[in-house]
């Protein structure tokens, strides 16, 4: 190599002295040139300066690339006789640069993919506390504290790295919001429970006032007929005395015929008489005898409705008892388990019912 050449730097190249460079072999002076000025510097990683100079190394060899290819593409223009020895030198020396450059930037890119998972990965912690404040559909009281419960288990600490203020900041947002949904929820779902308490006792309310109206409309008609029975028994009575009366006056009109028998039929007739007054007295008082024996039977059948009530009564409140007793074993508070057997015995709950 001539002296010429040696002092000739990647700022010299120009279409004079093109003819000297752009040979075989001509372009392994610049690289070896570019790779002694990148290569032998080794910067710290671990700083922003040294980062920064890693960057700056690859960029000078992707400008000493630019620097030897433009000269060397005009050049090969101009030497149409010479393309295929110059397009390979060419080759050879961009895929070296690019591999050079590569190479001494590879540790950069390495720090960049592993700075880049790793505060993606913070990121995605972030977004995960801001998705615990996120419903598909609107939620129970419960399951908004079950997500505070998780929220709060989240640990905020050094392992946060720089993102420890933010991660800090989300999680205290997060759960202001999260209890206010809370409490909200529980607002409301006191209300619905209270809404459902009020109507169950309307019910309640309802159905007493129904059974009253029967038992008091049943009460109306056995007095009616109790009254209807003693009527037709005053009316019996008074067609017996009727019927005395004419048999009476038929004695007298036999006795007026037939004077000579008229001791005899006064003496008939008197006691006939005095057994009809007799048996008038026995038929009144068996009409009132039948009119309380009505009356009694009729106070014993409202009795008898009532004991049946009462018994029925006592005979769901052991199966609501048995029912409330299996849900609250199933993990049901007491106050739930009453509020469900209500509703399931009011017919609330499709699909179900208490079996009597």
């Amino acid at each position: 190599m001539s002296a010429q050449q040696q002092v000739i730097t990647i700022d010299d190249i120009s279409a004079d002295n093109a003819p000297t460079i752009y040979v075989s072999g001509g372009l392994g002076q610049f690289y070896d040139a570019v790779k002694a000025k990148v290569a032998t510097e080794v910067p710290d990683l671990t700083t922003r300066k040294g980062r920064e100079r890693i960057a700056s190394l690859a960029m000078t060899v992707s400008k000493s690339k630019a620097a030897v290819e433009k000269p060397g593409r005009d050049y090969l223009k101009r030497l149409k006789e010479m393309p295929k020895t110059i397009e390979a030198e060419l080759r050879d020396w961009v895929t070296k640069m690019d591999s050079l450059r590569d190479e001494i930037r590879q540790p950069l890119t390495d720090w960049e993919k592993a700075e880049l998972a790793r505060t993606d990965k913070h990121v995605d912690g972030i977004q995960s506390i801001k998705d615990l404040a996120v419903f598909e559909e609107t939620p129970t009281a419960a399951q908004v504290a079950q997500a505070i419960a998780d929220l709060e288990l989240i640990a905020i600490n050094d392992t946060w790295e720089e993102f420890l203020a933010e991660a800090a900041q989300v999680k205290d947002q997060t759960l202001a919001k999260l209890r206010t949904i809370h409490a909200e929820r529980v607002k409301h779902e006191a209300e619905q429970a209270e809404l459902t308490r009020l109507r169950l006792e309307k019910e309640a309310r309802d159905k007493k006032d129904n059974d009253d109206r029967i038992a008091r409309e049943a009460a109306e008609q056995a007095t009616k007929d109790a009254e209807e029975k003693a009527r037709l028994a005053r009316e019996a009575a008074e067609k017996r005395e009727n019927d005395l009366k004419l048999q009476a006056a038929e004695a007298e009109r036999k006795a007026e015929q037939a004077k000579r028998e008229k001791v005899e039929a006064d003496q008939k007739a008197e006691r006939d008489r005095l057994q009809a007054i007799e048996d008038q007295k026995k038929a009144v008082e068996q009409a009132r005898l039948d009119e309380q024996a009505r009356a009694d039977a009729a106070a014993d059948e409202i009795l008898r409705l009532e004991r049946l009530r009462e018994a029925d009564k006592v005979h769901k409140g052991k199966i609501y008892k048995a029912a409330k007793e299996a849900f609250i074993q199933g993990g049901m508070t007491e106050e739930c388990a009453r509020l469900a057997v209500k509703l399931v015995a009011s017919n609330l709950i499709p699909a179900m019912s208490i079996q009597y």
